[in-house]
């Protein structure tokens, strides 16, 4: 999972990349590379032709959303105040940012619920 997240965000760079990332029982089942609607380095959104598709196929999988990811191309990978404004929509999924500034990427991954952000620890097996 993380390898196909930092693979997109080198790709779109510098602009960012988002995705969603489906689980079951909080195993990740696959991650679905977006288009970024913004096609921008400093803020993304999901297109929504893709939300909708990815949404659908997560759904016949009897999956869940686990994770929406995007990328920072130019900042440490934190949530900034438009991810935290984004997250209002979609409080339950963890939300993955992947820091693509240095020569080595940093991946790390944020609870965002009513504003309050919390850092949590992702399990690579």
């Amino acid at each position: 999972m993380i390898d196909e997240m930092v693979a997109h965000a080198r790709e779109e760079a510098p602009n960012e990349c988002c995705g969603l990332v489906a689980s079951s029982n909080g195993d990740v089942k696959r991650v679905y590379r977006a288009a970024n609607a913004e096609r921008s380095p400093v803020k993304y959104v999901v297109d929504p032709r893709d939300q909708i598709r990815i949404q659908n196929e997560i759904d016949d999988h009897g999956w869940e959303l686990g994770a929406i990811y995007h990328s920072h191309t130019r900042t440490e990978p934190f949530p900034s105040q438009t991810d935290i404004n984004l997250a209002r929509n979609w409080p339950d999924p963890l939300y993955v940012i992947v820091g693509v500034a240095g020569e080595a990427p940093d991946v790390r991954a944020f609870r965002i619920v009513d504003g309050q952000v919390t850092e949590t620890e992702l399990e690579v097996r």
